[in-house]
């Protein structure tokens, strides 16, 4: 019997770049990605319900996440509790609910995406911020309290990555700028970034935990 591994956010991007490479590195890996008609989350009662539903599982990425940008004085109630949920609040009741399955199976590996803009700033990224370093601080929180049941949990902090999103919205000539400030000369590929996960997923990782792992090119050095 393979291994179970929940990924969130693996319909596009980074996620689904991680949940592809799962499948193909681990051929008898059941690699869960519910659409968001399954696991809304940004709705209480669609996390609730999907959990209960859940069998115990091996691993679980959280990929999921949203950036607005805003003025500090654009920043609406709705903005704050949309950013919070989805990038904070969400993985952590996630973990939660996965962590137990975990302990009664003697361990686990988790994995939670955080982002350069989680080791450093820039303006008007006040939410996007407060919500990645939040998930760095979880992290290495979790890593204590988990260790014992042999359970590592670690977050990712990619930089600039050339997903179909990044190519949408930043211009060629944009993205020709922000290579020049990266030491590689290039933004990472989606699955450069898979295959940092896929090592602190699997069983060869026995010794990192609590750990924010900078993908970014050189960009924060």
């Amino acid at each position: 019997m393979g291994r179970r591994i929940l990924v969130t956010g693996g319909s596009r991007g980074i996620g689904r770049a991680v949940a592809e490479d799962l499948r193909c590195r681990w051929s008898d890996c059941e690699v869960l990605t519910p659409p968001r008609s399954e696991l809304d989350l940004l709705d209480e009662v669609s996390i609730r319900s999907f959990l209960a539903e859940l069998e115990p599982v091996d691993g679980l990425v959280n990929a999921a996440g949203i950036n607005i940008l805003g003025k500090l004085n654009e920043l609406d109630d709705a903005t704050i509790e949309q950013m919070m949920t989805t990038n904070l609040i969400a993985p952590l009741k996630l973990i939660q609910a996965v962590a137990e399955g975990m302990k009664r199976r003697g361990g686990g590996r988790i994995v939670t995406f955080s982002s350069i803009w989680g080791v450093r700033s820039r303006e008007y990224r006040t939410l996007y911020s407060m919500t990645k370093f939040g998930v760095c601080g979880m992290t290495r929180a979790l890593a204590r309290e988990l260790g014992p049941a042999g359970i590592l949990i670690n977050c990712i902090a990619p930089g600039f990555v050339l997903t179909e999103m990044t190519r949408k919205n930043v211009p060629e000539e944009e993205r020709e700028k922000l290579c020049a400030e990266i030491p590689l000369r290039r933004m990472a590929e989606p699955e450069e970034i898979a295959r940092s996960v896929a090592f602190l997923l699997s069983l060869e990782n026995t010794y990192i935990t609590g750990q924010t792992i900078v993908i970014d090119g050189g960009f924060t050095a």
